[in-house]
């Protein structure tokens, strides 16, 4: 472990910000030449000075000066103030008049990892007074106030100091809170002092404070009061944001000014504090200022200790004696929030000041009072004349400062004492900082006396940026303990402080995030800090802990180098191991070496051997106890390692010859039981789709060593397997016991060398059963590894442990238990089912021989133990046939899917419907319609009477193979599951599931007709009615009641945005669902009479009118079904299935559905036709209050005659209905088709006008006017035929024989006056005509008809039937009888 300097932040924007601070200057001004020339003169006089010291123009906070000038424009920052908060989260440079803000951003890289960047938030100008520039800028973090605060800071003030002696105080966003003028000189230095932690109880607690300094003066600001100011006017800001109200000034700040003396010039400072002198030291300076005779006080006082650098005398030291100067300002920070009204003050904008804009001409001319300071002489200090300081920077501990100066000295101070202790030399325009290392914890509390408390190291880190290095130095005498090659041009980068607001109560359980020291390299934007180990300020010669480290170094390098010799290997780390001396170094020693993946087993265990052999050698007393029970753990299971390793190469000649199992009567032939469906599975799943697998991931490869050492504990002596996913123990069972289920390995050896170990035979078994579970394909193949396991179990039984000797056999063995628990929640239904019948046979023989041994009889025994694991079989066989069932691979087009898994555990907490439920998956996986899952459940009756399912004869297509191996499947699972798997059961459920998928994509309109096919198919009313009922509710009524809002504020179909938007699915699919509505309710209502015992047809159904459609009470009722469940599956615990929750289903009202139904079928028809309606305003107001009320409860109903208006609408709405149905069927081509000329035939769109009849008695619309008004428009549209066959429905044939004489004489008159074929005979038959009919022909507007060339034949026709329908005492009778005449002429002529 050594230094490191490691990059945790990058600042962006590097190069606007760059343009934004030098946008109006050139890149070398005539200043920086000259400094230039007088850098590089040399003054004969003065043998050490390099440059002019009063010439030299400070840059800020960060007490570092500019960078060599001869490098032009390179070193742009070098000429700018830079300030980083400690937290890390805001930076400020600055130059001249301007500022920029980067505040820290978060972003994940190409990698998925969070990167801190630090981005511009804020720019613009900070400067309020003429010709005035900042001077010096920090940012001071605030503590937050709450509770739950864990050290981050609420909010950054930036305090900034100008030329003209003003501070202001800005929020992180350049709003202005506070400014105040100090001193009327040039801010030199901001710097601050924040709470730390006393680490000794004899430590004064300091206080927190802000310094400025001047030319002349220092001026102290208590950090309470400060930040109690800086909260109330943030506060007061943020209201008059708000509020929007004037601003006003607020109160000064409270502060201390000291004159300093006796110094020619000042260039930085840093203030240690308060300190108090012990009582030599007071008698000391007393007799050296007073001389022999001074009095001395009794307790000495209190003072501020404060150092300054710069010139004559190089450095100073002065001590302000607490309470001798009161603050100037009486104001306290504590009545800033009472007097502070509202105020907004914005850096950023020239807009807002602190007063209003008619006061501002008076404040630029007079300028605040400022107020005297207090002289302070200088104590003491270092003297030298041609020495001149340039900045000083105080260690965290306040005991040690590091200077530096024009002569490229870096000097190290005792500040206590005030010598120099130390001197580096060859750092000109160096930069400092310090780093501050704990001890680790838990590395002195090993001590056998008290623990000792915690050391602290203080790292002096030095920037030399002529050379480009970084280097760290032990302090006080310590050696240089890293060195970094960086840039000419970065910035070091040292707050000196942390949080302001922190005290000892607010601090405990705090954990401070702040970076100590940061370098800011311009050219790459990045920001670094620099990390030291706390053992590199030990000194080398006396730390063994250094040598221990170095030592592991070499380790670690040495198992790094993979083309290394083992044997050179084994050598080296032997070595290494044997020379440290540290124990817990040489445990994380050891721990590499045993993880490292490249070293061979046998090096392994060689170094582990002579590392405990030496261990023993020694003092029982001085050895580790944690070490040596590590060597000697590792060393056993690396012994075990090999043991098992070396027997997967030894031939296993014991099982060369099978002989007949021992103890296992009856396997043989319970395996050929299951054989076939063990086959038929094997087919299913052999045939999945491939995949890509790598040789290390295979069950196969051979375990790593260090991968056995990680899934294995020894403690105590005892080796037990570590807790792990699945996955790691189905390799660590691989590698112990595949091998012996091959035959490939001596199983009896095997079971030997682990009894040895003494690792529990349960968790044996568990490793034995994860990898046969695990690996169901191989074992499938392999028909011997039923055998193997066998002998594995009974040899395992048999270890002492595994089963008690004191069980008796009437009770449930826990061992066997343990198999069971396995093989039901295992999801490979074949390697369960197998493991299942072996571990039965062996628990038999086992309690066959115990109760022989216990009872000395011939009895077979019987036990509840036997009884479990015969139902444990049946349900795995249950089990296995489900599972090759839900393996059948999907068609093609089919939704498909993953292919689900099941399990014995799985089908138990799914309650009553789990299997029902799996199977109803399965049929919307294979996208089985409803008549083809029907067919497929008709074999079921047809076959239960014989053992084999049907088998196809002949051949067949490919799809007619997979639909019988389906049909086959199924049944076989039906016959497993009778009552699980009832018809009524499977079809409710696969409803069900087929709603929840159309609820997922409503898009697919199929699903939805779909589900309503299967309810159809549900024999029991109960299930039914339950099933609807819970299908309106939760997936239909929501989406219902959106569509039929809708349409009525459209006032038509909606287009397919509308629809997508509002109801969420486009328009086509809205026309289906509303189709789906119409029959779900058709179902709800058929369902009502039959469940109360009365039956009749659907078309009976829907004529039923409220007063008719109740149930006659004397009818019995039908009884609800029974719902059972298989004898083994009676253990079923879990939600109820869907057809327990249909039964708990209330019924429903009747008229409400009926009257959901009628609008469902108007806004069908609405979507079907695209016809203009607002179906809601077809309906009264307790029509429309109605609508989507729960189906169960009792609503007001419309009853009576309706508003004759809104009939009329009503009977507009049905007319344009069968206007659109007709000329649909003519654009189907269907016009002439005598078989298909009959009302009500079919479904579809055959059905519509036989719907309009129905919604015509509902609405109170006459049938006849419906059925004269379709009449005409099929002979409008040349439908004659179809038309006849409706006519004999019509009531009233004299009205009828009206409209149709009109239609039949714009025929006649197209036909003579209108066609351009026409011919003379025709001409000559419009003369001979009667003035009466001709008149009335010409009269006629052909145009009217929809379809005008109409043959003779069929106008004829018509005729004759209007002469049939008409009375002879009708009006129009004689004009009738004129146009037959006309017509037989125009036939005889033609």
């Amino acid at each position: 472990m050594s230094c490191c300097l490691l990059e945790f932040c990058r600042v962006q924007e590097l190069k606007a910000v760059r343009e934004f601070l030098f946008q109006n200057q050139q890149n070398t001004s005539p200043s920086e030449d000259k400094k230039a020339e007088n850098e590089l003169a040399w003054d004969d006089s003065d043998w050490g000075s390099w440059d002019n010291p009063e010439a030299k123009e400070e840059d800020g906070n960060t007490g570092m000066d500019e960078a060599d000038s001869a490098a032009v424009s390179a070193p742009w920052l070098q000429d700018c103030v830079v300030s980083l908060s400690p937290c890390s989260d805001l930076m400020v440079i600055a130059k001249n008049h301007k500022a920029v803000f980067l505040s820290v951003k978060w972003r994940t890289d190409d990698g998925g990892r969070e990167e801190m960047n630090l981005a511009v938030s804020w720019s613009g100008t900070l400067s309020t007074e003429e010709g005035e520039s900042i001077s010096s800028v920090i940012c001071i973090p605030l503590a937050s106030q709450k509770r739950s605060s864990t050290g981050r800071p609420d909010w950054t003030c930036v305090v900034v100091g100008f030329s003209s002696g003003y501070v202001r105080f800005y929020t992180e966003t350049g709003v202005l809170l506070l400014a105040q003028l100090l001193n009327e000189d040039r801010v030199l230095r901001l710097k601050c002092r924040t709470y730390e932690i006393p680490r000794h109880p004899g430590v004064t607690e300091q206080h927190e404070e802000l310094s400025i300094l001047y030319p002349a003066a220092l001026v102290t600001i208590d950090g309470f009061s400060l930040f109690q100011s800086l909260r109330a006017c943030r506060n007061q800001v943020a209201r008059a944001a708000a509020a929007g109200s004037e601003v006003v000034q607020p109160p000064p700040l409270a502060y201390k000014k000291w004159g300093l003396q006796d110094m020619d010039a000042i260039v930085d400072h840093s203030s240690v504090g308060i300190m108090t002198l012990c009582v030599f030291d007071q008698m000391k300076n007393a007799s050296i200022l007073g001389g022999f005779h001074a009095s001395v006080k009794g307790n000495p006082p209190a003072m501020s200790q404060h150092i300054t650098v710069g010139g004559g005398p190089y450095t100073g030291f002065y001590y302000a004696i607490e309470g001798s100067s009161q603050p100037l300002l009486s104001h306290v920070a504590l009545a800033v929030a009472s007097k502070l009204t509202s105020a907004l003050f914005s850096a950023a904008s020239g807009w807002l000041g602190w007063k209003k804009q008619s006061e501002e001409e008076t404040t630029q001319k007079q300028r605040p009072k400022v107020e005297p300071a207090t002289p302070l002489a200088v104590r003491f200090g270092l003297p030298d004349s041609r020495r001149h300081g340039e900045s000083i920077c105080l260690s965290p501990c306040n005991t040690l400062a590091g200077v530096t100066d024009d002569f490229g000295r870096v000097m190290l101070l005792d500040v206590g004492r005030g010598i120099a202790i130390r001197m580096w030399k060859g750092y000109r325009d160096a930069q400092l900082g310090w780093v501050q290392v704990s001890e680790g914890r838990g590395e002195r509390e090993s001590s056998p006396s008290a623990p000792l408390p915690r050391r602290h190291a203080q790292f002096l880190v030095i920037y030399a940026p002529r050379r480009g290095i970084l280097e760290v130095w032990g302090t006080q005498q310590g050696p240089r303990v890293g060195a970094f090659t960086v840039g000419k041009h970065c910035r070091l980068l040292y707050a000196g402080y942390r949080l302001m607001g922190v005290n000892s109560v607010t601090s405990q359980g705090w954990q401070l995030h702040t970076q100590q020291v940061c370098l800011f390299d311009p050219a790459t934007g990045a920001l670094r800090t620099i990390t030291v180990p706390f053992h590199l300020a030990l000194s080398d010669k006396k730390s063994e802990r250094a040598k221990d480290m170095h030592l592991l170094k070499r380790l670690t390098a040495l198992l790094k180098n993979r083309e290394l010799d083992p044997d050179i290997l084994e050598s080296e780390a032997q070595s290494i191991l044997l020379d440290i001396k540290h124990p817990a170094i040489k445990k994380q020693a050891l721990e590499s070496l045993l993880a490292n993946k490249s070293a061979p087993v046998s090096c392994l265990t060689s170094i582990t051997g002579s590392l405990l052999a030496s261990l023993k050698a020694q003092d029982p007393e001085a050895v580790d106890e944690v070490l040596f029970q590590l060597c000697s753990s590792q060393l056993k299971l690396l012994q075990l390692y090999t043991d098992i390793h070396q027997l997967h190469f030894t031939v296993d000649t014991t099982n060369t010859h099978f002989e007949p199992w021992e103890g296992a009567e009856g396997l043989e032939e319970e395996l050929a039981r299951v054989s076939i469906t063990l086959q038929r599975y094997t087919q299913l799943t052999s045939g999945s789709r491939h995949s890509v697998s790598f040789a290390q991931d295979s069950p196969d490869a051979s375990l790593p060593v260090q991968t056995f050492l990680s899934q294995m504990d020894c403690e105590g002596g005892k080796i037990s397997v570590a807790p792990g996913p699945d996955a790691e123990w189905t390799q660590l069972g691989s590698f112990l016991f595949w091998g012996c289920l091959t035959g490939k390995v001596p199983l009896q050896k095997v079971c030997d060398k682990l009894q040895e170990t003494g690792i529990s035979p349960q968790q044996l078994l568990s490793l034995l059963l994860s990898v046969w579970l695990h690996r169901e394909k191989e074992v499938l193949k392999r028909p011997d590894t039923a055998r193997h396991l066998h002998t594995l179990l009974t040899a395992l039984s048999s270890m002492k442990g595994a089963v008690e000797e004191s069980w008796d056999v009437q009770c449930v063995s826990p061992w066997w238990q343990q198999v069971r628990s396995a093989c039901v929640q295992s999801h490979s239904a074949a390697a369960a089912l197998l493991a299942a019948i072996v571990s039965h046979h062996a628990a038999k023989a086992n309690i066959t021989s115990l109760a022989q041994a216990k009872f000395q009889s011939e009895w077979e025994a019987v036990s509840l133990e036997l009884e479990q694991w015969a139902v444990c079989v049946r349900q795995l066989e249950d089990v296995l046939a489900l599972q090759t069932l839900l393996c059948m691979p999907p068609p093609q087009g089919s939704p498909g899917g993953a292919t689900p898994h099941c399990s014995v555990k799985s089908l138990l907490e799914g309650g009553r419907g789990g299997i029902a439920d799996s199977v109803a998956k399965w049929v919307f996986r294979q996208a089985l319609a409803p008549g083809q899952l029907k067919d497929m459940l008709q074999q079921r009756g047809e076959t239960d009477t014989t053992e084999q399912p049907l088998q196809g004869e002949g051949e067949k297509s490919h799809e007619d193979a997979d639909f019988n191996t389906a049909a086959e499947l199924l049944v076989s699972v039906c016959q497993r599951f009778p009552d699980s798997l009832s018809p009524d059961l499977l079809f409710a459920h696969c409803c069900w599931e087929y709603v929840v998928q159309w609820n997922k994509d409503p898009e697919e309109g199929r699903y939805l007709c779909w589900a309503v096919e299967h309810l159809k198919l549900v024999s029991s009313p109960h299930i039914q009615l339950g099933i609807s009922s819970m299908m309106w509710n939760t997936f239909i009524v929501k989406r219902f009641s959106a569509s039929a809002f809708l349409v009525e504020k459209v006032g038509k179909a909606p287009k397919d945005r509308l629809c997508r938007r509002d109801v969420g699915m486009g328009d086509a699919a809205m026309t289906s669902f509303m189709g789906s509505c119409v029959r779900l309710l058709q179902i709800l209502m058929e369902v009502q009479i039959k469940k109360n015992g009365s039956i009749h047809t659907v078309g009976q159904i829907k004529r039923l009118t409220c007063s008719t459609a109740q149930a006659d009470s004397g009818v019995e009722e039908v009884t609800p079904p029974e719902l059972c469940v298989e004898e083994v599956w009676g253990g079923a615990e879990g939600p109820a299935s869907i057809a327990e929750l249909a039964l708990e289903q209330k019924g429903v009202h009747y008229p409400l559905v009926q009257h959901h139904c009628l609008l469902a079928s108007l806004l069908h028809a609405a979507m079907t036709f695209g016809l203009r309606v607002k179906p809601l305003s077809l309906f009264d107001s307790k029509g429309k209050n109605a609508f989507f009320r729960d189906l169960a409860s009792i609503q007001l109903m419309p009853s009576g005659d309706m508003d004759p208006g809104l009939v009329s609408i009503r009977q507009e709405f049905l007319l344009r209905v069968l206007n659109a149905w007709v000329k649909t069927q003519v654009e189907a081509g269907e016009g002439e088709d005598p078989a298909a000329a009959q009302m009500g035939c079919g479904s579809g769109d055959k059905a519509w006008p036989s719907l309009c009849l129905d919604l015509g008695l509902l609405l109170q619309v006459s049938p006849d006017i419906l059925l004269r008004h379709l009449v005409c428009e099929l002979y409008n549209h040349g439908l004659d035929a179809r038309a006849e066959q409706v006519m004999l429905e019509v009531e009233d044939k004299d009205v009828l024989g009206s409209q149709l004489l009109v239609l039949t004489g714009q025929r006649l008159s197209y036909s003579l006056l209108h066609s351009q074929t026409q011919t003379r005979p025709a001409m000559e038959l419009l003369a001979r005509l009667p003035p009466t009919l001709c008149t009335w022909l010409k009269a006629m507007d052909p145009s009217e008809l929809a379809c005008q060339s109409v043959p003779l034949t069929r106008t004829s026709r018509l005729v004759s039937r209007l002469i049939e329908i008409l009375p002879e005492n009708h009006g129009q009778y004689s004009l009738a009888l004129h146009l037959l005449e006309a017509v037989e002429v125009l036939q005889g002529e033609d």
